[in-house]
């Protein structure tokens, strides 16, 4: 009996120790990204509806907005991670950008049907999302060990896919209730987007300045790319950008094929974002043990095999499923996965600015992505767009396995 409870109380320490392993600021962090989640989730699962069917886009003039979506983070990446740098406060900018985008969903009731307005209105709201990402992602990095990046990186982003999570549920439920009114998911989820920013305000601890501001010019950020390692990491990542196809267009293609029901669509983006929940802490860690860039990698090749099942001349239901499920799996070995590799390449006091040069080279090649894939589904239809993608992305994931891998620094 009392051996038991010795047991009992040890197994009890090595779980504390375990969570301890995890800075109380990466989990603040990942309190603020799943409530902003949420907020932002329950606009993208309706939108790819409400603009292709809503407003009977075609899949180039989708696919168009869908890369401004995707790009319009791009300069601001950087303008974010520099100011962030430059005058050492990464959460008072991570703070603006969560802001901008919580105003953002209240200019989507004064769009309403002007695609011209409602481009603008994402393009502000991905403009948010490009300032805060490099300084929040920053702060993850310098809160943790280096040898635990890729944990530290795994549980903000779980937390951060509960809100992917529940966005969609919580979109579905808001329309439900409001007979089918988007204007009522619109002004909801900018009031969970306010309370994403209070927490912000309340929970996390910017990371400690030593010494006055440091003036580094935006050109000097260019200078990080002479660092080999990482400018091979950003150059991989941006090719690898321009062949992976954005979520909207997966979820569509899914729709399409399936026969999906409209009403069905907002609930889509959960199976991806329930295999991210569930793979994210394991191959966070995962990665730390084995190599973060192989991982990224082994994820793109989850991607290749989604895209095979979608494009594929079987039509099971379970396919559509496992579709979702490798989508996920993607994600959680790439969006946490990619900035744990990069971060220890680079100075502490350039932690920010170099981060926004890696997404912003991924968030441009995403852009040009977008509209490439809509081009090729206006001109050939569907399944020859998604073959094409498919066979792009595997020729340029095995090419970043094997020219030149990756040295990661430890």
């Amino acid at each position: 009996m009392y051996l038991a409870e010795s047991r009992s109380s040890a197994s009890t320490k090595v779980e504390r120790r375990r969570w301890r392993r995890v800075p109380a600021n990466v989990v603040a962090l990942g309190v603020v990204s799943l409530v902003t989640d949420i907020s932002s989730e329950m606009v993208t699962a309706i939108l790819p509806l409400y603009l292709v069917i809503g407003l009977g886009l075609n899949p180039l003039q989708f696919g168009l907005l869908d890369g401004l979506y995707a790009g319009a983070t791009a300069v601001l990446r950087l303008a974010g991670g520099h100011v962030a740098d430059r005058w050492r406060r990464l959460k008072a900018v991570a703070g603006i950008g969560y802001g901008l985008s919580a105003v953002s969903k209240l200019g989507l009731l004064a769009a309403g049907s002007s695609v011209a307005a409602i481009g603008g209105v994402l393009a502000v709201d991905r403009a948010g999302k490009g300032i805060r990402t490099a300084p929040r992602d920053a702060l993850i990095s310098l809160s943790s060990k280096p040898e635990a990046l890729g944990r530290s990186f795994g549980v903000h982003r779980a937390m951060d896919t509960v809100g992917a999570l529940l966005g969609p549920l919580v979109a579905a439920g808001v329309l439900w209730a409001s007979l089918g009114d988007f204007d009522a998911v619109f002004v909801s989820s900018f009031c969970i987007a306010s309370c994403g920013v209070l927490l912000l305000v309340m929970l996390v601890k910017d990371h400690p300045r030593v010494g006055p501001p440091v003036a580094v010019p935006l050109r000097g950020m260019l200078k990080l790319l002479k660092i080999k390692d990482f400018r091979r990491c950003c150059g991989w990542a941006a090719a690898l950008g321009l062949v992976t196809i954005t979520d909207s267009f997966v979820y569509l293609a899914l729709q399409r094929r399936w026969d999906v029901d409209t009403a069905l669509f907002p609930l889509l983006p959960i199976g991806t974002a329930a295999t991210f929940l569930l793979l994210a802490i394991p191959l966070g860690r995962l990665a730390d043990r084995i190599g973060r860039w192989k991982l990224f990698l082994a994820g793109h090749a989850s991607l290749v095999l989604a895209l095979v099942l979608l494009c594929g001349p079987v039509k099971s239901p379970w396919l559509a499923v496992a579709a979702l499920g490798l989508h996920g799996a993607f994600y959680a070995a790439t969006d946490g996965v990619l900035p744990a590799a990069a971060g220890p390449l680079l100075p502490v006091h350039l932690r920010a600015s170099g981060l926004a040069l890696l997404q912003t080279g991924q968030a441009l090649a995403r852009m040009v992505s977008a509209v490439l894939v809509g081009l090729a589904w206006t001109l050939w239809d569907l399944r020859p767009a998604l073959l094409l993608t498919t066979a792009a992305l595997l020729v340029v994931t095995i090419a970043a396995a094997v020219v030149r891998p990756l040295e990661e620094a430890r």
